[in-house]
């Protein structure tokens, strides 16, 4: 066993000098057809990211994919748009997971790579993730940078009518991906007798993730593979799993496996229909990886809504586990930053660096099973290798003013903590994708961390 590491908390360095207006912590996100997810500013994103990526006197190429809202059809146009307005040729990929993006733009060497999703948000709601040449997401400071064009006069940036970018559908990518999915699973290994429920969410992997694990010899029930635009996320996928786990018991299935919208996160669920969550799945994969020589770095990364149970279980095992702050671009920085291998969150986003730069529900999903067919066990017996401690998770709707800037509330999440005595953590935040507080209590107790939660909630309600 290796030495004991000391876990540590990351340092995320983020730009201080100008206020974000449209980026969070994922991209831009809002409501469809409301600022910011308007057709007008799509069109600036894309004159913006352009120019901010036109580096040379090749021709500059950016890839575009979606998920299956029905806004999707009014972001891609206006997207498009923008980009063949600053002599950028666009490759448009159709519906496909996160993910595929992030590798599709380093494969087919593209300058920059976007994605139209609000990821687990209901369909009403639409995002824009951007992507660098390198297959990773942007940096704050490259936001913010591209976020200052947007709210400049980009008239300048305009090309010639000689020098206008083209468009064109790439009409192989999804094969493109399955076989790059299906590549990341052990070559000696199949999925020949095991029954697997998949929840898609009725989103962007709806036809891709039933084909990777047929291909791969499972017999798939499938869930959540019939989209209209409308019902995305509805009642399925990762943020509602009961009709996986319902199905699971059901059909007698070995385990399910629930995507959100655009795949980028995965939950899964035992043969007896109970969760493993993100926190699960990265201590089954962490000590398995220590085990076969496969693990690198300092230990894992995530972030601070991982359980606590979670940073002892590895500490036992001689296995750091790092702290960033919430969202999968961080656990990434922090990823480069320790030279570690595996990181991600207890939602679901799970990043391998061996295979991917970003959260990838299929690939995650595969490596689960490839350590639960390896050590011959069911999951419920592999699949939970820690008890979590209790965990109280609690948002409070944002209506007016920033609440964390009121000195009551700070010395109520200081008076809190102190309560817990060393035994349990609080740790509240600004959602980045909706606007909403989040409050995360954990402790030893958890009718304590429960009342502490409500007191907190109260007093984030009145600020």
């Amino acid at each position: 066993m290796r030495a004991m590491c000391r876990p540590r908390r990351i340092r995320i360095r983020k730009h201080k000098t100008m206020t974000r207006t449209y980026f969070g912590t994922d991209g831009i996100r809002g409501q469809a057809n409301s600022e910011p997810m308007t057709a007008e500013v799509a069109l600036k994103v894309g004159m913006a990211a352009g120019l901010q990526f036109k580096n040379g006197g090749h021709r500059h190429q950016v890839v575009i994919a979606k998920d299956t809202r029905l806004s999707g059809y009014l972001l891609e146009p206006a997207l498009t748009a923008g980009f063949i307005s600053v002599g950028m040729d666009v490759l448009l990929l159709g519906p496909l997971p996160t993910p595929a993006v992030a590798m599709l733009t380093r494969s087919m060497r593209a300058d920059l790579g976007v994605m139209i999703s609000a990821s687990h948000n209901p369909y009403e709601d639409n995002g824009i993730k951007l992507f660098g040449p390198d297959g990773g997401k942007l940096s704050d400071e490259v936001e913010q940078e591209i976020e200052a064009r947007i709210k400049q006069d980009i008239s300048a940036g305009r090309v010639a009518p000689d020098k206008l970018g083209r468009a064109r559908r790439i009409d192989d990518a999804r094969g493109r991906y399955i076989e790059f999915v299906k590549q990341s699973f052990p070559r000696q290994l199949r999925l020949d007798g095991l029954t697997i429920v998949m929840d898609c969410a009725n989103g962007a992997a709806y036809h891709i993730g039933p084909v990777v694990l047929r291909e791969l010899g499972a017999k798939v029930v499938a869930l959540g593979v019939e989209p209209d635009g409308f019902n995305i996320n509805r009642d399925c996928g990762s943020t509602r799993p009961e009709a996986m786990c319902a199905k699971v018991r059901e059909v007698g299935a070995d385990l399910g496996i629930a995507l959100d919208g655009d795949a980028d996160r995965v939950l899964i669920c035992d043969e007896h229909g109970e969760m493993i969550d993100g926190d699960q799945m990265l201590a089954l994969l962490a000590v398995h990886w220590q085990e076969t020589g496969q693990l690198r770095g300092a230990g894992i990364v995530a972030t601070q809504m991982s359980n606590l149970a979670l940073e002892q279980y590895l500490q036992a095992k001689g296995i750091a586990l790092h702290r960033a702050a919430v969202g999968d671009r961080y656990v990434l920085e922090g990823m480069r930053e320790q030279g570690c291998n595996l990181g991600g969150e207890q939602s679901g986003h799970i990043i391998m660096r061996d295979y991917t730069t970003t959260g990838d529900g299929l690939i995650a999903a595969l490596q689960v099973l490839a350590v639960m067919l390896t050590r011959g066990e069911k999951l419920s017996i592999c699949g939970r290798p820690f008890t979590p401690m209790p965990q109280i998770l609690k948002n409070v709707l944002l209506t007016g003013s920033d609440p964390l800037a009121e000195q009551k509330v700070q010395a109520a999440i200081a008076a809190a903590q102190a309560r817990l005595n060393g035994s349990g953590r609080v740790y509240v935040r600004k959602s980045g994708t909706e606007p909403r507080v989040r409050v995360m209590v954990e402790g030893e107790s958890r009718d304590a961390i429960e009342q502490e939660a409500e007191q907190l909630c109260k007093i984030i309600e009145a600020a």
